[in-house]
């Protein structure tokens, strides 16, 4: 599955943000932006969070998550769905602490805030089970045009080609 993960971060590397669909505990789902951070072993997507946030207490209930990008430029997207867990291993947040994770964590007093100190700091790792995804292989003018025709035809329009990435959860 290392390669498919390959194709998968380079569908997803330029998107900043993602929306994480979680299960709450009255069976309800519930959406959220989530900016993927970089690669680092333990899991095959990082996100950040804050300690006691719904999410956790969403993850806690049920690991089950989704993930979807868009690229809106070209009208590629993402749907990736696994398995979340929750870490507050200080090691592994100071190998993926960014700086601009400071602005998230606003200063309460504590000189540890927004550093990879901070104990308001969470990790969820995620393991992929399954991703779907729209490669939009043809210029943009081409896109255009298939969208076109479809509108007048009836036909579906033909921009791009549909790939699978399967493999089990860690």
């Amino acid at each position: 599955m290392n390669s498919e993960l390959d194709q998968l971060f380079e569908r997803i590397d330029d998107v900043e943000i993602a929306m994480m669909t979680t299960r709450r505990r009255d069976g309800h789902l519930e959406s959220r932006a989530m900016a993927t951070q970089k690669r680092a072993p333990g899991a095959d997507l990082w996100f950040v969070t804050a300690e006691g946030t719904a999410k956790l207490r969403d993850l806690e209930h049920d690991p089950h998550v989704n993930f979807s990008y868009y690229k809106d430029r070209t009208r590629e997207w993402v749907s990736v769905s696994g398995i979340a867990s929750i870490t507050r291993d200080r090691g592994i947040i100071r190998q993926l602490y960014a700086e601009d994770w400071k602005v998230w964590f606003p200063d309460e007093g504590d000189p540890r805030h927004g550093t990879p100190d901070d104990p308001r700091l969470v990790l969820i790792g995620v393991d992929v089970h399954a991703a779907v995804y729209l490669e939009v292989n043809k210029p943009r003018p081409v896109v255009l045009y298939e969208v076109v025709k479809g509108w007048l035809t009836g036909e579906m329009p033909d921009v791009g080609e549909m790939h699978r990435v399967t493999g089990s959860a860690k």
